[in-house]
């Protein structure tokens, strides 16, 4: 990818998911236990600690997902204004189609220099994912095969 040849896709942040209001009604009961557990115990902060992040769960919980813009150019990846380099990337990997038997969602992760949070997972049509893997390679970067961390994995069965 020499030239101007730019491949564009836009994706929503998080996969919305339905909540019934007994999920809503557990998320209230947990929050308000383990606050009341803390107290009993005299943990105040984390007893603030658990009815702020609570809180904000709710809140997110409710909102829609934002659509992100995603931009792989000649000099790098793009997730809505940040760009991520050739340089500063350290490997690649495209997952998509079935993978162990199973239709996976295609998603590109890419490993880069950054300390916190290094792998970034970066969801892709599956009409782009034989393209973003060819220019990754043009530009031999390293391909690694990475998959979703366990905790993404348990979070999704939880329903969030």
């Amino acid at each position: 990818m020499d030239g101007p040849e730019k491949i564009e896709w836009a994706a929503p942040e998080y996969e919305q998911k339905e909540r019934s209001k007994d999920w809503f009604w557990a998320l209230g009961v947990i929050i308000v236990t383990a606050a009341l557990a803390s107290i009993i115990f005299a943990n105040y902060f984390f007893a603030a600690l658990i009815v702020l992040g609570g809180a904000l769960l709710w809140t997110f919980s409710v909102r829609p997902p934002e659509t992100i813009s995603y931009q792989l150019d000649n000099r790098g990846l793009r997730i809505k204004t940040r760009l991520y380099t050739y340089e500063s990337i350290k490997s690649f990997w495209v997952q998509s189609g079935a993978h162990d038997g199973a239709s996976v969602k295609p998603l590109l992760f890419i490993h880069t220099e950054r300390f916190f949070m290094p792998i970034l997972s970066v969801p892709i049509d599956e009409a782009h994912a034989y393209a973003v893997r060819n220019v990754f390679l043009a530009k031999e970067i390293p391909e690694e095969e990475m998959r979703e961390h366990l905790s993404e994995k348990i979070m999704e069965r939880l329903g969030f």
